[in-house]
């Protein structure tokens, strides 16, 4: 039996990069998956047709973040999503993966960007948390997607890497609060990953020869590697695993 057999899992930004490479990863496992996205419906749709190709169960979820009642709206779509395909209001694992980024440092920062970048990053996954509490389920699994970029010093994105790091400090408390109830609430950090964000960075041979000689292993990640990590998270296997930030950046910046 796969082992996220009869488990429904969230993944919030699922329509593409990481996000994507997660849901594929844990409908593969058996779950069935809420693929979350705001604005980029095809994307979500071709994820959620990768999924039921290889004949797993997925769904999409259109919902903003970081906006008043954004946790709101989105249970309310994934519980009618939910209904539709004759499964109850539930939910056994939370991905907090949407994110962007834009890199400044501390003499470029605007209050905009500022307030943008942590109520995506930071505020977001709070309430989804808040908000989804009820359905979550007792030994349920959250899993936040953190960055490298709070390990070491990262002046380029000086907001991302603050914001990355409420996350990681959110998730040590959540791990604290909700180990009675057999949650786990683990973070995962990645280092250069070959998505769509910050693709300037490596668009080019050098640019991306560059980005892989920071690992010990000479290569940019893939949403495959960050994915694996999440499905362990996500698994029984990591039952005593929690309020971790687990390092998958392939040894970046040892």
């Amino acid at each position: 039996m796969r082992k996220l057999a009869g488990k429904v899992a969230l993944v919030t930004g699922a329509g593409r990069g990481i996000g994507r490479g997660v849901a594929h990863r844990l409908a593969a496992d058996g779950a069935l998956v809420a693929v979350h996205y705001k604005e980029r419906e095809e994307a979500a749709r071709e994820t959620v047709e990768l999924i039921t190709g290889e004949g797993g169960r997925a769904f999409a979820v259109a919902a903003p973040l970081g906006e008043p009642g954004d946790a709101e709206a989105l249970y309310g779509r994934l519980d009618r999503g939910l209904e539709e395909r004759g499964e109850a209001p539930r939910l056994d694992i939370l991905v907090n993966n949407a994110g962007f980024n834009v890199p400044a440092r501390v003499a470029e920062v605007t209050p905009r960007d500022f307030d943008a970048l942590m109520a995506v990053h930071a505020r977001a996954p709070l309430f989804l948390v808040q908000q989804g509490l009820p359905r979550l389920r007792d030994g349920g699994r959250i899993v936040n997607i953190s960055s490298a970029a709070t390990r070491v010093a990262f002046p380029e994105s000086v907001v991302y890497s603050m914001a990355k790091a409420a996350l990681e400090a959110l998730t040590r408390a959540l791990a604290k609060e909700l180990g009675p109830r057999g949650i786990t609430v683990n973070a995962v950090a990645p280092g250069f990953t070959k998505t769509d964000m910050n693709r300037k960075r490596w668009a080019t041979r050098e640019g991306e020869a560059a980005h892989a000689a920071l690992s010990v292993f000479d290569r940019m990640g893939d949403p495959g590697d960050i994915a694996d990590v999440v499905a362990f998270l996500a698994s029984d296997d990591s039952r005593w695993v929690t309020g971790q930030c687990v390092d998958a950046s392939g040894g970046s910046f040892l």
